[in-house]
């Protein structure tokens, strides 16, 4: 009776299948959830996320696609409604402006700040001559290690 069951379930059983019936449309859902941004994940893909948010806004672009709109429909879709950060690559514009040139601007902000830095602490450290009480006692030293 239990192999009987086991052949039933294993006859029944079928390879998977992608949600959407057309080909073209699962490779058009796949290049944009590597292009969109998990909203609850934040530093990951929709294609990367597990997260069932993630699996919703995937299902909602295969509707779209389904619809035939294409990419740039979809996206400025989701843009509309969540927002530039719902794109893992936002655009250069003047409110992410921030975004894009903020860490080249740390980095110079900290290379003025070691040349400062160095600048001020060459100036601190001088070259004066040993006075003469000060090479005796070298001297002195040298010669009690020898």
């Amino acid at each position: 009776m239990i192999l009987l069951c086991v052949l039933t379930f294993a006859a029944m059983a079928d390879e998977a299948r992608p949600l959407a019936a057309n080909p073209v449309t699962e490779v058009q859902v796949r290049r944009l959830s590597e292009e969109l941004r998990c909203l609850v994940c934040q530093n990951q893909t929709l294609a990367d996320s597990s997260a069932p948010l993630a699996e919703d806004l995937r299902n909602e672009i295969r509707e779209m696609a389904a619809k035939n709109m294409s990419d740039q429909e979809i996206i400025d879709y989701l843009v509309a409604r969540y927002g530039d950060f719902v794109r893992y690559r936002p655009p250069l514009k003047s409110s992410t402006v921030l975004l894009w040139l903020g860490p080249f601007a740390l980095l110079a902000a900290a290379g003025v700040g070691l040349v400062v830095f160095l600048r001020r602490r060459q100036g601190q450290v001088a070259d004066d001559p040993l006075t003469a009480e000060q090479a005796r006692q070298v001297a002195e030293l040298l010669n009690k290690e020898s």
